[in-house]
């Protein structure tokens, strides 16, 4: 089979881990990596053993997909320039800035029928590709993304940086519309959103609450979920899932008539799971697992999320 001729733009903390992956990949010629910074790109470039460039645009007619992990802002002139050339896209979260630039986006590639996925990683969890199968239609959702505070990030809020993935995970496992959404939020060491919660109402009746955090004093990544028939709780960051349900009495399960179950996940490498995901979906030109449009949508509920916080009076500084 020939081999996809891939890219990354952007190799700063996370596209140097995109090159990383593709370089060792099989089915795959990593053509090359571009970065702004030429001595970055060099670096990069001579680790993998591909060529460095500094103007995406060379690229074009070189390649055949290429994943972008420039900043923000830069996603939507990049990525469409890309899909403007009939190349498959996979792009970091979240899609775009705005909501009209990912339908843009979404617009492009449906129309030529390219590949166009992005990157929420969390969908790649070992963790949560184990529970798709057990949850079924939760009737309340409660997710904790609690991290040690770190510069890196800083440039957006909190919600567009970590509650993102779980904005996207739970509407994965609700699949309805929104009916309702009320934040809260402040910053507190940053000049964005340092901590942000939201309640969530949707069209099913399911209600989810939802907090992150990066100005905590531990790293917590859980998401527990309730549904007619026990309870599932997922530890993201320790791999491991709590089910309870009806079955034989268990002396471990303090609910009577209800079974417990817990089981552990060696680690995984998330990153490579997408990566390979995004390859084989332009391999076989079918849609790739985490859509554009899956990534507007959480997008845009992100983007509701932090206009409530930066209208109310709950944003301070200094």
């Amino acid at each position: 089979m020939k081999k996809i001729r891939a890219a990354v733009v952007g190799v700063g903390y996370l596209g140097k881990f995109h090159a990383e992956k593709y370089a060792k990949m099989d089915n795959v010629e990593l053509v090359g990596v571009v970065d702004t910074h030429k001595a970055q790109a060099g670096e990069i470039a001579g680790n993998v053993g591909t060529t460095p460039f500094s103007d995406y645009r060379d690229l074009f007619g070189r390649v055949d997909a290429v994943s972008i992990a420039v900043p923000t802002p830069l996603h939507f002139e990049i990525g469409k320039a890309f899909l403007e050339h009939d190349i498959d896209v996979l792009i970091e979260k979240p899609i775009t800035t705005t909501v009209e630039e990912a339908d843009e986006l979404i617009e492009i590639s449906d129309r030529k029928n390219l590949v166009f996925q992005v990157g929420q990683l969390e969908r790649f969890n070992p963790a949560v590709t184990a529970v798709q199968h057990i949850v079924d239609h939760p009737i309340f959702i409660e997710s904790n993304r609690l991290g040690i505070y770190k510069e890196r990030g800083t440039d957006v809020s909190v919600v567009l940086d970590l509650m993102i993935h779980d904005i996207d995970i739970i509407l994965n496992f609700v699949r309805s519309g929104i009916k309702y959404c009320h934040a809260m939020g402040a910053s507190v060491v940053s000049d964005n959103i340092d901590i942000a919660n939201a309640h969530i109402e949707f069209d099913n009746g399911a209600v989810a609450n939802v907090t992150a955090s990066r100005i905590s004093n531990k790293n917590e990544r859980k998401i527990r979920l309730f549904q007619k028939d026990g309870y599932i709780s997922v530890d993201f960051a320790n791999r491991s899932i709590i089910h309870v349900r009806p079955g034989e009495e268990d002396n471990n399960c303090p609910i009577p008539g209800m079974h417990l179950e817990e089981k552990c996940f060696t680690d995984g490498d998330a990153l490579e799971d997408e990566i390979r995901s995004f390859i084989h979906a332009v391999e076989r030109r079918e849609p790739p697992e985490v859509s554009g449009q899956m990534g507007r949508d959480a997008l845009e509920i992100a983007l509701s999320i932090t206009q409530q916080i930066r209208k109310s009076s709950r944003i301070y500084s200094g």
